[in-house]
């Protein structure tokens, strides 16, 4: 049989960006096309509906492979991430239990926190140290002897040369969770040179690190985390090469631990971006090797949009965070359990959080293709656009002190917390959806009793500065509004008053059950009535709190009013929409007005302070 070659797209003309441009401003019928196709990010810069090749002929970023200089393709020459599990346990003893256990799961990296240097050997028993990555947590004054025991265990099994691992020795930690006073540079340089001599022996052994985990889950923008991650690894560079030490030893002892969010594309391309940048950075402290500046990235799925109602779709949010980190080519990653905001992960979330990155490996396979957004325009465009913006805010930060010095002044809190309370302005808006939150609600589920204290690390009791990051989760406004509406002894109930057009009062009936189930109310819907004194009659024998008019605009003018007046205040009267006659009907006296304009959270707690008893 003959060989068929035909190449089916040279069937269709080809169409220049011109001609597809004229197009869509004909189909958009006089509508702006930037307002219309053009996104904004809050990232900084502007997102287009389509990327061509032309768009990227001119970056350097695209002519490099996996491996090579500047390493924005990746580090390695595969993908195949480490599978990390942070251990939880109420003791030494148990922790190693649980890790041992895991380890027959498919894990191979292991996060523990431990107590005293004495911990160290416990939590390790057992464990092939040559097999596992290793990374400790602890007290900032016990960071030194947990280095020592670790060492002395790694001695222990002679695996020097082939252990990986890191201790965690963060001294802005404090400061920016607690907002305690600022830093003292020089005992912090000591004591980490100290420790840089402590690890000497095993080379894989990080022990500088730059914690930016701690800013994403403060809200920080993208360009934000990356910018200053950048920053607080350029400070420990500084501090440490001006106190003497090789550049080459610092940078092959920096680990970054990054949080990666729901923004799937855009967090992509920070970690190409991120390790491109950070080779830059580090070459200009002159390395003798250039391996010193490939980045050594964890990544951790993020708390900040984390939920306690409608939990199981903290899973979705995960899933699309670890697959971020995944085809990024990150080091290793965390995959955040979907109960952890309101309790201590059981065996049963830790194992749904293995098995999302099991599933990535095992059935998508995206560890064995390296960088496969690579050459993508739109992903080599992100990387480029949100290197520019980080790199903006890197340089800022050197300006004006760099990041040791500002995180003191409390400036790197303050314009995280900014970015925070912006970002839930957005969420009381819809502007961020947290979907089972602020949209589209289970308006019956109870979440008061599956809430449990998590016990905290030894500082977790003292009392927050005021210089600290806000830690706040973007869904704790809306989740206090249903834990009142669950604590309280009649639950309001949402009567809508459904008449006239048909499609008008059916939309607007479902938009009002999603705007008052965010506060957990009960909804009773209706099919319509005929007249407006029918239907609040029928409102007032439900024993309704709150009657909700779903209508059209052109029939509030008649409608409105009337049921207003034949309400009687005997419950709050709530428009649904916003319609041209608004200022008619508030002149009548009807307050309340529930469209996508509102701040949903805003109204939602009026209604709260005037119902719940």
């Amino acid at each position: 049989m003959a060989e068929k070659n035909e190449k089916l797209f040279d069937q269709f003309p080809g169409v220049s960006y011109e001609e597809w441009r004229a197009k869509v401003e004909a189909d958009l019928k006089g509508a702006d096309f930037n307002k219309k196709l053009v996104w904004r990010t809050n990232e900084g810069f502007n997102v287009e509906p389509v990327y061509r090749a032309e768009d990227i002929a001119d970056f350097k970023t695209t002519g490099t492979l996996p491996g090579e200089y500047p390493y924005v393709r990746g580090t390695r020459a595969e993908n195949d991430w480490l599978t990390r599990q942070d251990v939880v346990a109420a003791s030494a003893e148990e922790a190693n239990a649980v890790a041992l256990d895991v380890l027959t799961k498919g894990v191979t990296s292991l996060g523990f926190r431990v107590e005293s240097a004495e911990d160290v050997a416990v939590v390790l028993k057992g464990i092939d140290l040559a097999k596992v990555e290793i990374n400790i947590n602890c007290c900032l004054c016990k960071a030194k002897d947990v280095a020592k025991a670790l060492v002395a265990c790694i001695k222990a099994q002679g695996v020097e040369q082939s252990f990986h691992g890191s201790i965690d020795y963060n001294p802005l930690r404090k400061q920016l969770v607690k907002g305690k006073e600022g830093i003292d540079a020089e005992a912090v340089v000591a004591d980490a040179k100290e420790l840089l001599a402590i690890v000497a022996p095993v080379p894989a052994l990080r022990c500088l690190n730059v914690e930016s985990l701690l800013l994403g889950n403060s809200g920080a923008y993208i360009y934000q985390e990356l910018g200053y991650a950048l920053a607080w690894g350029a400070a420990w560079m500084t501090a440490l090469t001006d106190a003497g030490c090789t550049a080459d030893e610092v940078a092959s002892r920096i680990k970054f631990n990054m949080c990666v969010s729901s923004n799937f594309f855009m967090e992509l391309a920070k970690f190409r971006a991120a390790r491109m940048l950070w080779a830059q950075i580090v070459e200009q402290y002159k390395p003798a090797c250039s391996c010193a500046a490939k980045m050594m990235v964890c990544a951790k799925t993020s708390r900040f949009n984390q939920t306690i109602y409608d939990a199981h779709v903290n899973l979705l949010r995960s899933q699309t965070e670890t697959m971020s980190a995944a085809l990024a080519g990150v080091d290793s990653i965390v995959t955040t359990p979907f109960d952890e905001p309101y309790k201590t992960p059981d065996t049963f979330s830790e194992r749904i959080a293995r098995n999302q990155q099991f599933l990535l490996k095992e059935e998508s396979h995206l560890d064995k293709v390296v960088d496969p957004a690579g050459g993508s325009y739109y992903v080599e465009t992100l990387t480029v656009n949100i290197a520019e913006q980080a790199w903006k805010l890197f340089l800022a930060t050197e300006e004006e002190g760099g990041f040791f010095a500002l995180a003191g002044e409390g400036k790197i809190q303050a314009a995280v917390n900014e970015s925070c309370a912006k970002r839930h302005t957005d969420v009381a808006r819809r502007k961020e959806i947290l979907l089972g939150t602020n949209q589209y609600p289970n308006v019956n589920e109870l979440a008061a009793g599956k809430i449990e204290k998590k016990a905290g690390c030894c500082c977790s009791g003292e009392q927050k500065g005021a210089n600290a990051l806000a830690m706040k989760r973007a869904a704790t406004d809306f989740e206090a509004l249903r834990l009142a509406t669950e604590a309280s002894a009649n639950r309001p109930k949402v009567f809508m008053l459904t008449i006239g057009n048909l499609a008008m009062r059916l939309a607007r009936a479902q938009f009002s059950t999603n705007f008052f189930g965010c506060a957990g109310y009960e909804i009773i819907d209706n099919l319509g009535f005929e007249t407006v004194e029918a239907g609040v009659d029928a409102a007032l024998e439900k024993g309704a709190d709150i009657v909700v008019l779903c209508s059209s605009d052109d029939e509030y003018a008649t409608f409105a009013p009337e049921a207003f007046k034949y309400l009687a205040g005997r419950a709050e009267f709530v428009v649904a929409g916003a319609p041209a006659c608004a200022e008619e009907l508030k002149a009548a006296g009807i307050e309340h007005f529930v469209h996508v304009r509102c701040n949903v959270l805003e109204t939602l707690q009026q209604f709260n302070a005037k119902l719940l008893k």
